[in-house]
């Protein structure tokens, strides 16, 4: 069984076959697809999908490049919402094929997750900006802190570059967290969240592991050009790593230039596989049973 971590279904680009998406990325052996929010409004359309479909799982917050939309009641908004998903359980249709559908539990919380947040200084240059990202990114970071869900961090250095004042300013912010949750003995300490599509260098991916964090690993590490990234995710244990298509975005090789989609995630599976000379059984094992661990919703 595969998962996916991060697939914005709720994007217009799957309006015309929205459930035909889903039906392949079944049909492709998945078992769950966790759909990450940009702003207030994705927010809920990513609840309402998640409810609707068994495993199907929803994660709420703002992205740094969505700030604009942040107003000083977003953070008890989301938090109302949160809660309100939290006191609702759906249960799935009776008689469903669990190869259609995977093998979900009668009863499930369907938002598992505070994301996608972080920091982002490729499309942000100004500094009050890049402060305000700080300031928005911490709110949200005790929103997860208080409502016991991990986080789904996003994190973009300026011109891509694989290292740079956002790694740093990124780790600092989550070492400060980190102390939080451990001065409390907080049960996020053990699994407190993941640096989504992670295209930092490897001394950041370590410091993140080092904080229990793990690493999304994306479409790009089956480019031509990749080498680099593939010498990284080589060197990171199989225990923490996590695969995500980010579809619509970042479609793999041999799908390149196509709409990306949850079904394509073995692809990427199949790409680690080969750089850490193992299956893609061993590897869809060990980053879904670290999915769940994550996000807590079933084996």
């Amino acid at each position: 069984m595969l998962t996916d971590t991060h697939c914005h279904l709720d994007f217009d680009k799957f309006d015309p076959d929205r459930e035909s998406v889903i039906q392949r990325a079944w049909d492709a052996g998945l078992n769950r697809i966790l759909i990450p929010s940009l702003d207030l409004d994705s927010s809920h359309a990513a609840v309402r999908l998640a409810d609707a479909h068994p495993n199907v799982f929803a994660a709420v917050g703002f992205h740094p490049t969505d700030l604009e939309k942040w107003r000083d009641s977003s953070i008890d908004e989301l938090r109302a919402l949160v809660l309100e998903s939290s006191s609702m359980r759906l249960e799935p249709p009776k008689q469903v094929s669990p190869r259609r559908q995977g093998d979900a539990p009668a009863l499930q919380n369907k938002l598992v997750a505070i994301g996608e947040i972080g920091l982002d200084y490729y499309w942000v240059k100004e500094p009050e900006k890049r402060a305000f990202q700080h300031e928005v990114l911490k709110k949200q970071l005790q929103l997860a802190q208080d409502v016991n869900k991990p986080v789904v961090i996003h994190m973009r250095e300026e011109n891509d570059a694989w290292f740079g004042q956002a790694s740093v300013d990124l780790l600092e912010i989550l070492s400060d967290w980190h102390q939080q949750l451990e001065t409390e003995a907080h049960p996020l300490i053990e699994r407190p969240g993941v640096l989504h599509s992670f295209n930092g260098n490897l001394e950041t991916a370590q410091r993140a592991m080092s904080l229990n964090f793990y690493i999304g690993v994306t479409g790009p590490v089956t480019y031509k050009n990749a080498d680099q990234k593939r010498q990284i995710i080589q060197q990171l244990p199989l225990t923490h790593l996590l695969i995500e298509t980010d579809a619509p975005f970042l479609t793999p090789v041999p799908h390149r230039g196509k709409r990306n989609e949850p079904a394509f995630v073995a692809h990427i599976a199949d790409k680690i596989a080969e750089i850490h000379m193992t299956t893609r059984e061993q590897v869809a094992k060990s980053t879904t049973a670290n999915a769940a661990r994550l996000f807590g919703w079933g084996g």
